[in-house]
């Protein structure tokens, strides 16, 4: 059976945990583990913060009070989109923004690498999408925004430990 779903929501930092609980939701009905759950959840905010912070540069609800300078205190404009396809057992997700893309993917992809060092960003965002996933995919054209698909193989609670 084939299921999808699509969500677009403002590139604040409020819509991140709304976005993560949404696609958790959408899999729900397959029973996951909760490690499933957390992997999903996990990876869901990474692209969805790096979208909000890197792709629209929205720094405010980043960081404590006082870090962020005035002049990075306004919200820029701008959308996510989430899309969600359920089939055959596997989960595939595609996170899109339209800001202002990476310059270096391969660069930025590698651990601890982050543009927003003032902000104590780790740097691990990419690196958690595709530790917590079973496969990651990055397209960004400069100026024009940044896609993040990634796929996780669902139900595999049931032989992990041992049961049929």
């Amino acid at each position: 059976m084939k299921n999808e779903m699509e969500i677009l929501f403002d590139a604040i930092s409020d819509n991140e945990g709304f976005a993560r609980v949404a696609v958790a939701a959408f899999v729900s009905h397959l029973d996951p583990t909760l490690e499933e759950i957390s992997d999903i959840k996990t990876a869901v905010s990474e692209a969805v913060t790096n979208c909000i912070i890197h792709g629209y540069e929205n720094l405010y609800g980043y960081g404590r009070p006082g870090e962020i300078p005035a002049s990075q205190r306004a919200v820029n404009p701008g959308k996510v989109q989430i899309a969600c396809l359920l089939e055959e057992g596997v989960l595939h997700i595609r996170v899109t923004d339209w800001g202002k893309g990476i310059e270096n993917v391969e660069q930025a992809m590698e651990p601890l690498f982050t543009t927003k060092p003032q902000l104590e960003r780790s740097g691990m965002g990419f690196a958690f999408m595709e530790a917590f996933m079973d496969d990651l995919e990055v397209e960004s054209t400069p100026g024009q925004g940044t896609t993040v698909r990634m796929k996780k193989k669902m139900g595999l609670g049931g032989w992990i430990g041992g049961e049929e």
